[in-house]
């Protein structure tokens, strides 16, 4: 969800000082060469057809697949606890909502009462997290005009 959320507000919480670009490698779930990140820190890894995307180091869960080789970037991030909360609660309400972003109605009319729902950008109709309104008023604060 991080990965979605970062690229959403175009902000992935990094420094430059943070971000490691060359040639790396990942086996059995560890990269080479090392980087120092520290246990639950989340870090995102750029131009590997395997990995891209937000990991949390040390997470059971998230294992990276074997690479053997790729030219990229990995961004060490310092992801606020404000952001974490705010994808959990976007979590929940996918877990709820989810189906409703997948519906192939747009307009519904029954017994004299009739409503239409808007269609997104992406083509689907209904609600995504992206158009609420709560969740888009929390992350405005991030929100950068690039992702760099």
């Amino acid at each position: 969800m991080l990965t979605e959320i970062c690229a959403e507000i175009k902000n992935y919480f990094t420094r430059n000082e943070d971000k490691h670009i060359g040639d790396f490698k990942i086996v059995d779930g560890y990269i080479t060469p090392s980087i120092d990140i520290l246990d639950g820190q989340y870090f995102r890894i750029i131009g590997s057809v395997f990995n891209d995307g937000v990991h949390k180091y040390g997470d059971e869960t998230d294992v990276l697949k074997d690479e053997p080789e790729f030219h990229g970037g990995i961004w060490l991030m310092r992801v606020p606890k404000e952001i974490t909360d705010i994808a959990e609660e976007i979590m929940e309400w996918e877990s709820k909502n989810g189906d409703i972003k997948n519906t192939p109605y747009s307009s519904e009319s029954f017994a004299g009462y009739s409503y239409s729902m808007g269609s997104n950008a992406d083509g689907t109709n209904g609600a995504t997290w992206k158009n609420q309104a709560d969740f888009m008023g929390k992350l405005k604060p991030y929100r950068k005009l690039r992702a760099y």
